[in-house]
């Protein structure tokens, strides 16, 4: 270890910034935020990711613009039967049957 170091050309801030993320200070209700940090622990990750999973999830909720899993297999519930119905043309005759 040195016994001086020189920090002319230093800059004060994170150390590390994230690309996209922005680093603000809420209130959240206790309860809440024990849970997420119970939620967390369990699936070995940070509570703040599991914060940011939810509001994405909401917004994509509200606002249409991701598609998850849920909705995902009711899209696709719905459509299978609309295409196992359709009258499809046979290679091997030109007759119409059903799919």
């Amino acid at each position: 270890m040195r016994n001086e170091y020189d920090f002319t050309g230093a800059k004060r801030g994170a150390l590390a910034e994230s690309e996209g993320k922005s680093r603000i200070t809420i209130f959240l209700d206790n309860v809440i935020l024990d849970e997420f940090r119970v939620r967390a622990e369990r699936a070995g990750t940070g509570y703040q990711t599991l914060v940011n999973e939810a509001l994405k999830s909401f917004l994509a909720v509200r606002q249409g613009d991701l598609v998850n899993e849920a909705t995902l297999r009711r899209i696709i519930r719905e459509e299978l039967p609309k295409v196992s119905r359709k009258k499809v043309a046979s290679p091997r005759t030109d007759k119409i049957r059903a799919a």
